[in-house]
């Protein structure tokens, strides 16, 4: 990770609209000031409503309303892979009025799709990394291996036989374990599914025998024994699973893999508003309930400055280049 510290016009859902009306009572509130002039901060998420980043991005909606002084909205905008949503981005007035909030797949996509209609890096302007969050191999229990040394050996005695599961073609979850088969340099049949909940539901059903998934929702199955931890992709161990090696430590040095999410804004935003809307995610973060409830969500808080964050764009989309051009990963 780095070092730290014209659209069309849009018609608003209801729950939007309701959403908006409520980030505008919050700063109606005593201690705050909000006058008619200010404009709402659109907050553009192409995932869909549920997922690990869009928990995240509404775990600290409330706080980043008080630190910019205006409301914040956020809109889900879901759909190939999160290219959908960011083509809405990149489109979108180049004023701070609306910015969003991407994940991995952000790097990813160029290289698993054919076309996309905007650059990965061109078409942005990087505000800050916001935060990440660890990952782990889990197996169903009937799996015959207890850590990843074992299954390396389990898989290389039955080839093609062990299956594992994603949330589907092309994303990081399908990435993770696809880097560990190339690593491991073992044969294990991929079966992808289409988001993590019926994917963790299969795996603790014993339909997929393997996956790499987010700490945060398996951890209390771990716990239980209904689903089995054999390593964590992150280069240290995670503090929620002190007993559980890392992949790197069990024989793959090279593995390390986490879910971050950014806020971007489209390309060629003014350096004041970069600034403003910098300090306003640093001041969010600052307040005490903004950090624990994305610490809650599994997050490790990552604020990173806009260069930092440029940087870390640009290295992270030749990283995860050659993650798929190894793995063979292909999006139909």
């Amino acid at each position: 990770m780095p070092p730290t510290d014209s659209a069309t016009p849009h018609r608003l859902t209801r729950r939007q609209a309701l959403a908006w009306g409520a980030a505008a009572a919050t700063l109606g509130a005593p201690g705050l000031s909000w006058s008619q002039g200010d404009r709402p901060l659109r907050v553009i998420l192409p995932l869909s409503a549920g997922s690990g980043a869009d928990g995240a991005i509404r775990a600290i909606q409330t706080s980043l309303s008080k630190a910019l002084g205006q409301p914040v909205v956020i809109e889900n905008l879901p759909g190939a892979g999160g290219i959908t949503g960011t083509t809405q981005l990149v489109r979108a007035p180049k004023d701070g009025s609306v910015i969003g909030v991407v994940s991995n797949n952000h790097v990813v996509n160029p290289h698993v799709y054919k076309s996309a209609p905007f650059d990965a890096i061109e078409d942005i302007t990087p505000l800050t990394v916001i935060g990440a969050t660890p990952f782990v191999l889990v197996a169903h229990p009937s799996v015959q291996a207890r850590n990843v040394k074992e299954l390396i050996a389990l898989a290389k005695a039955k080839p093609g036989v062990l299956n594992y599961g994603s949330s589907g073609n092309g994303t990081i979850l399908h990435l993770g374990a696809a880097m560990f088969v190339d690593q491991a340099q073992v044969d294990i049949k991929h079966i992808p599914y289409r988001g993590m909940g019926p994917l963790m539901n299969d795996i603790l059903g014993g339909q997929v025998q393997l996956g790499v998934v987010a700490v945060a929702p398996a951890a209390a199955h771990i716990k239980s024994g209904t689903l089995r931890a054999l390593g964590v992709t992150t280069a240290a161990r995670v503090p929620s699973l002190p007993d559980v090696p890392t992949i790197a430590e069990q024989g793959l040095p090279r593995y390390e893999l986490e879910g971050w999410i950014a806020a971007v804004a489209p390309a060629g935003l003014p350096k004041a508003e970069v600034a403003r809307l910098y300090n306003g995610f640093k001041a969010a973060l600052a307040m005490p309930e903004a950090r624990d409830a994305l610490i809650a969500q599994g997050y490790e808080i990552k604020l990173t400055p806009p260069e930092a964050s440029a940087a870390f764009f640009r290295s992270e989309l030749a990283r995860m280049g050659q993650v798929v051009k190894n793995a063979n990963v292909k999006v139909d």
